[in-house]
């Protein structure tokens, strides 16, 4: 099975029902990308969840070593990692029943897509998820 990139449509439907963005490689270094996307995504009102064992807080918010970790129901697992580290991330958000797995810009792993949809999970590879939440809900989750 070859992996196929959803429809701008479906992004933007499975962007307009999440609500809990669970971060895994947020870093605590404003000046790195995630941190500056997922402050991003959290201003726009989703609620992020930062996955990184290294740190206890960031954008205010507690942080958990891993996604078996953290104690609330999980719609996006956004990855910034790696891609050899993909399929192990994808075998977690299998395992606390996320909805989705997004690996972020440059991020491509067949074995994590596979894992994934097999699963039922929604797969983005390859994607910045904060430009396209920009593009295809400029105004917002309520008023798109």
């Amino acid at each position: 099975m070859s992996y196929e990139q959803p429809s701008q449509e479906d992004i933007k439907q499975l962007l307009q029902k999440s609500t809990n963005i669970a971060v895994v490689g947020l870093s605590d270094d404003p000046t790195r990308v995630s941190y500056m996307v997922a402050e991003a995504m959290q201003k726009k009102g989703y609620r992020i969840i930062p996955v990184n064992p290294k740190a206890e807080r960031i954008l205010r918010e507690t942080c958990y070593s891993t996604l078996q970790d953290v104690p609330e129901p999980i719609d996006i697992v956004n990855v910034f990692r790696r891609s050899e580290y993909c399929a192990d991330i994808a075998r977690d958000a299998v395992e606390v029943k996320a909805k989705a797995i997004w690996l972020q810009q440059g991020i491509v792993n067949e074995e994590a897509a596979r894992i994934a949809s097999e699963d039922g999970l929604d797969v983005v590879m390859d994607l910045c998820i904060k430009v396209l939440d920009s593009i295809l809900l400029p105004h917002g989750k309520a008023t798109s």
